[in-house]
């Protein structure tokens, strides 16, 4: 059985890029592109990427897994923006458990 840190060992992985790209904003970037857009303009991308996880569903997992991947990712640059990490959704989601 894995432990917590290996079960997300990537995502807190990625989130740590993701704080990197945000503080040193390398050119050319797409994170950076995101970054310098705006909350709201990535909060839309969020949105953007759960319509087409949702219509995906609808089809195949192939799709499902892609759209799903593009989610996730964008949630967590949400994340980052707003100075949180997705070790922060873990912990909420341990606290319902209970």
């Amino acid at each position: 059985m894995q432990t917590e840190s290996n079960r997300i060992g990537f995502l807190s992985d990625l989130q740590d890029l993701l704080e990197t790209r945000k503080s040193d904003r390398p050119e050319g970037s797409y994170t950076t592109r995101l970054f310098d857009k705006g909350t709201d303009k990535i909060a839309q991308k969020v949105g953007e990427e759960a319509v087409e996880t949702v219509i995906a569903a609808k089809n195949n997992n192939e799709e499902l897994r892609y759209e799903a991947s593009d989610l996730l990712f964008h949630l967590m640059v949400l994340l980052t923006d707003r100075g949180m990490r997705i070790e922060d959704l873990v912990s909420e989601l341990k606290s319902r458990h209970k």
